[in-house]
């Protein structure tokens, strides 16, 4: 997705799959026009990291959308490129899903567009749940508050305009929060993360979007600030004592973290709470 602070990613290199005869999927490294190709093969440009009838496949066996989530996508869609920056069905499945699973009642997203995610997420909220949204476009977000009330749902979404991270910071640092989506400007993940985790209660789950970057993240070839930051990132999340993480080749790459009640390597998981080990996430060039 594009930057809620406008930010637009840019590949210069990335990777594809395909298919071996003995059933294996191999990847190749590939020119970002190749890449771009292969989204438009793929179809729709997400979970691109597949061949064809492979995603076809995953999609077909995977919760499709109903049909107020699919005129959110016509209607995104006709946007033209900027289209580019909703999430896929099968990525919004999933948020429904981890949202349903965690028992969640307060959850929040960094970038929220025309507002699919955030709809999915909200759809999965008991009555009386709550559902922060941060945004800068009025203009976007104008087309979520539609749909959000044709869902029913727009009395547990509250929409904040604004720099994230400026809200964020405003927001009180207890841990209420079950589920945390970051979906905005890459360069800015390590600063949402930090703020996010202290206002997510242990046991809950961070999910980050497009943590492959197209595969910009693969190598040192992209010196983009995008994918120089996401690359940092992600070997910075993956080392964080606070959380259990794992990373999926779902749409443009998907990080789920789960908030630890104590450090890795300090007290176990179930005894009473010690100071978590001081780990930031930060970016280095």
């Amino acid at each position: 997705m594009v930057g809620i602070d406008g930010d637009r990613s840019t590949t210069v290199r990335g990777m594809t799959t395909r298919e071996h005869p003995g059933g294996h999927v191999y990847a190749r490294r590939m020119t970002s026009r190749a890449l771009g190709m292969a989204r438009i093969i793929s179809g729709g440009g997400k979970t691109a990291y597949l061949w064809p009838g492979m995603r076809s496949y995953l999609t077909a066996h995977t919760q499709r959308p109903d049909g107020l989530l699919t005129d959110l996508e016509a209607e995104t869609a006709a946007l033209g490129g900027a289209a580019g920056m909703q999430v896929p069905a099968e990525e919004g499945a999933l948020l429904t899903l981890l949202t349903s699973a965690v028992g969640a009642r307060q959850a929040i997203e960094v970038g929220t567009f025309t507002g699919y995610s955030a709809l999915c997420i909200a759809r999965a909220l008991p009555p009386g749940g709550r559902l922060v949204c941060l945004d800068v476009s009025e203009k976007w977000t104008s087309i979520a508050r539609r749909y959000w009330e044709r869902a029913g749902v727009d009395d547990r979404v509250e929409l904040r305009l604004g720099p994230a991270a400026d809200t964020l910071a405003e927001l009180p640092e207890r841990p209420e929060f079950d589920i945390a989506f970051i979906d905005a400007d890459k360069t800015s993940y390590p600063a949402y993360y930090e703020l996010l985790l202290p206002r997510l209660r242990p046991g809950g789950l961070l999910v980050v979007d497009n943590v492959l970057l197209d595969g910009s993240v693969l190598g040192r070839g992209s010196r983009h600030p995008n994918a120089v930051a996401m690359r940092a990132f992600n070997a910075a999340l993956a080392a964080d004592p606070r959380v259990r993480v794992v990373m999926l080749p779902l749409a443009d790459g998907i990080t789920i973290a789960q908030k630890l009640l104590t450090a890795v390597g300090t007290d176990p998981v179930g005894e009473p709470a010690g100071e978590p080990a001081a780990a930031a996430v930060g970016v280095t060039a």
